[in-house]
């Protein structure tokens, strides 16, 4: 059979050779689709459990369309809920809370303004009601559009003012022509309702994908990256068999760089945070801005590595030769060593720190060993004038110098940030107090009470 396949592929290919090549391509393409498709499922399983949560929300809430009972009691308006999960839906917890409060409230409220809206218009008759009534829509539209533009409002509220706005519109027009107005908006805002309430019981109870635990591994994943970049130049240009004429294309000198782009996502992660409820180690009022400010400090810290990067990449093509002597070529070469060492061990301990929530104290030891480092190569740099003949030398450490100011600055946020959320001390040993003998014991001994 296979024999037989393969002669007849062979005969179309030979008949009709543009067919054979456009079946070819068809295959080739449909085969890297599916490999897409399975690396996008490998690299985060929860991807999927999301596609099917959609997919059970979206069935149970069809629910009231196909039983007659349910139809009958909310009529046409039962299609709102399946809208209402379409667009509410999303892959975290905080940002399904985020979107189903706005909306429900929103709803609930712009319904309401939409409903007076129409009781005061009516009393003016039905010319003076048209009026009255784009009246209202223009004014509160208007305010409501122009509130989106406030900093606060656009970060957390920005989809509920859209949807006052749709829904009073909608309310509010609609109801010069219909005459049953307040049972289409009861069914329309119990059925947003269902919608709502059913995205929320999926999205929290049914795998829930927390979007301050992504935020919390996001900081600690972004600060291993800067680690490697780090221990990168510790290896590739100031070990044993450092080589700068071999740097370009090196892995760890584009570690970094998905670290440059990442203040989009962790805005969106942080804003969601500020959503969710207590979970895990993270409590209601979990200072999830914090990790914006550590998030900053990173980006800046990684600008300064790009800065490095680029250097040090110009610098493996021009092959300086060195005209400093070999003892001063030693000194700075193990200062430079030792500040990469040591900024890239304060890194991963502070990634450690956050991953497991406790405070960093280790990473202060390397970052004060780092700067002290720093400190005696810029006396070095500022002392010897036969350095400054090897500029690129100069640059290199004052390059570096900048990146321990920076890890610097990052560590002292990440202790404020294990200070606001209250971080578990590595200390054993928290206080002791020593007792006073009495007269009868042995002087020689001393009591010390010990408490953690």
């Amino acid at each position: 059979m296979d024999v037989e396949q393969g002669n007849k592929e062979i005969a179309i290919s030979q008949k009709w050779p543009c067919l054979g090549q456009f079946f070819a391509k068809v295959k080739s393409a449909f085969i890297g689709f599916l490999k897409k498709i399975k690396k996008i499922a490998m690299d985060d399983p929860r991807r999927m459990i999301h596609a099917i949560k959609v997919g059970l929300t979206l069935t149970l809430v069809s629910t009231l369309y196909y039983v007659t009972p349910l139809f009958d009691g909310f009529g046409e308006s039962s299609m709102w809920a399946v809208l209402t999960v379409v667009v509410v839906m999303e892959y975290t917890a905080g940002g399904t809370l985020c979107k189903g409060l706005n909306r429900a409230f929103a709803t609930v409220i712009a319904g309401s303004l939409g409903v007076g809206a129409h009781h005061i218009a009516a009393l003016c008759g039905q010319k003076g009601e048209a009026i009255l009534l784009a009246l209202f829509v223009f004014l509160l539209a208007a305010s409501a559009t122009f509130s989106r533009f406030i900093p606060e409002v656009k970060a957390r509220y920005d989809y509920g003012v859209t949807i006052f706005i749709l829904t009073f519109s909608l309310v509010a027009v609609s109801s010069y022509r219909v005459n049953e107005l307040v049972q289409m908006a009861h069914q329309r805002v119990s059925t947003i309702a269902i919608g709502v309430a059913t995205c929320l019981c999926t999205s929290l109870f049914v795998f829930p994908v927390w979007a301050g635990e992504d935020l919390h591994k996001m900081v600690a994943s972004n600060l291993d990256k800067l680690a490697s970049f780090l221990e990168g130049i510790e290896t590739e240009c100031f070990g044993e068999k450092a080589n700068f004429e071999s740097l370009e294309g090196k892995p760890f000198l584009q570690v970094y760089k998905s670290v440059l782009n990442s203040k989009a996502t962790e805005d969106s992660l942080c804003n969601f945070a500020k959503w969710e409820p207590c979970h895990g180690n993270f409590s209601f009022r979990h200072p999830w801005k914090q990790y914006q400010n550590v998030g900053g400090l990173i980006r800046q810290c990684a600008a300064s590595m790009d800065a490095l990067s680029s250097y040090l990449t110009s610098f493996s093509k021009t092959k300086p030769k060195f005209k400093a002597d070999a003892e001063l070529q030693l000194e700075i070469q193990s200062a430079c060593r030792e500040m990469s060492s040591e900024s890239a061990n304060a890194l991963r301990e502070l990634s450690l720190a956050i991953r497991s929530m406790t405070v960093p104290s280790l990473a202060r030891c390397h970052v004060s060993a780092a700067t002290s480092a720093a400190a005696n190569l810029r006396t070095v740099l500022s002392n010897d004038i036969t350095v400054w003949e090897t500029v690129h030398v100069a640059m290199i450490a004052s390059l570096l110098a900048e990146l321990v100011n920076c890890i610097k600055e990052i560590a002292c946020s990440v202790d404020e940030l294990a200070e606001l959320a209250q971080f578990k001390s590595t200390d054993s040993v928290h206080s002791a107090a020593v007792k006073p003998v009495l007269e009868e014991e042995t002087p020689q001994q001393v009591a010390i009470d010990i408490s953690s």
